[in-house]
């Protein structure tokens, strides 16, 4: 099991975000982008979303467009969005 890191999440002027401590990304489409990070649950929400550069080694997730919101949740919902975000690919 990997060893516990710490999260960072850095946001430039609402156009690009820079995340570490990232444990996987659950769901990402153009308005919403789910990750499961050190923290809890993080829900980045815009417009034009995109996910840049995924390494779920070193626990890195490079976003970018127009952010409009970032809120944290707890960790407890990860399996419902799951399963969501499977539903969604095989439809």
């Amino acid at each position: 099991m990997p060893k516990a890191q710490s999260h960072k999440l850095v946001v430039n002027n609402r156009k690009t975000s820079m995340v570490t401590g990232v444990l996987d990304v659950l769901s990402f489409d153009l308005n919403e982008i789910l990750l499961e990070t050190e923290q809890g649950m993080l829900m980045v929400k815009g417009t034009d979303m995109h996910v840049n550069r995924l390494s779920l080694e070193k626990g890195e997730v490079d976003l970018s467009g127009n952010i409009d919101s970032i809120a944290y949740s707890d960790i407890h919902g990860a399996a419902k969005q799951g399963e969501n975000f499977l539903a969604k690919l095989f439809r």
